[in-house]
């Protein structure tokens, strides 16, 4: 059984969906795993949906854990780095988590860069919306490259929390293609258009954007449940910051396409 620690602010309704769907896999049958705690970097009453987040916590029994970063920020008499702060936060968090025993942290929505101290305490996960060895930053800022670079693949990758923020080796991805009927004509359609123009004219709205943001979307949570299936049936180990497969070997990502895939196939027949 897979002990999972689930790490969230709680912001918005996708965070409640990452909670939602893998508790609806475990309670299933399909996932053989538990969640030990969920933190929220959040306090009750802090925001409208957090406050949500941590009901559907409490709705489902989970142990609740929560520390307000924006309280522990604005309480904090040193005026301290950022980074400083946050390892002061982390330090206080690990406390809160003592007695807990995990396998593996999933940090699903959290909007916090965690500490070395926290990477180092904690084996975790995170997800990044681009290919191994693709574009780096926001999801906004790795769509504009992909249209920036003509690239013709992108992909959605699981990788090792790190000190270096989306640095981490790869634990699990998938891919997907950026060229075929439904792509092909919005690439034309801005062949001769300088980037630039179609970034700041048309922004966030260019069909090829859009696009190329629901395709990596809707195979985020596909990824996440396969990746952690993957955990919990021994095809994926962590051990000493190294991903292992089955046989202890060492690997750089699992590729996790055909699963992700078969999952979509499965939700849209």
């Amino acid at each position: 059984m897979l002990r999972l620690g689930w790490f969230s602010t709680g912001r918005d309704e996708a965070a409640r969906q990452l909670l939602q769907v893998v508790h609806r896999a475990i309670a299933q049958g399909r996932l053989a795993a538990e969640i030990s705690f969920v933190f929220c970097s959040r306090a009750p009453g802090e925001s409208r949906e957090s406050d949500l987040f941590i009901q559907m916590v409490r709705d489902y029994g989970f142990h609740l854990v929560h520390l307000s970063f924006k309280e522990f920020a604005a309480a904090s008499t040193a005026r301290a780095s950022r980074a400083r702060l946050r390892s002061a936060y982390d330090r206080q968090v690990v406390k809160l988590l003592e007695g807990f025993n995990v396998d593996l942290c999933v940090l699903a929505g959290y909007m916090l860069v965690v500490s070395p101290e926290m990477c180092r305490r904690y084996p975790m996960i995170n997800l990044h919306p681009a290919a191994p060895g693709g574009p780096k930053g926001t999801w906004q800022e790795v769509i504009w490259q992909l249209i920036e670079s003509r690239a013709t693949s992108s992909g959605v990758v699981m990788h090792l929390v790190t000190p270096k923020l989306d640095e981490g080796p790869p634990v699990t991805y998938c891919t997907y293609s950026l060229r075929g009927p439904a792509f092909d004509p919005l690439w034309t359609a801005i062949e001769r258009m300088p980037f630039e123009d179609v970034k700041q004219r048309e922004g966030e709205g260019n069909p090829l954007f859009r696009l190329i943001r629901e395709e990596g979307l809707k195979r985020e949570f596909p990824l996440i449940l396969a990746t952690l299936s993957a955990f919990s049936e021994g095809q994926v180990k962590l051990m000493s910051g190294m991903i292992l497969n089955r046989d202890g070997d060492f690997k750089s990502g699992k590729d996790l396409t055909p699963e992700v895939e078969a999952a979509l196939e499965a939700v849209a027949g």
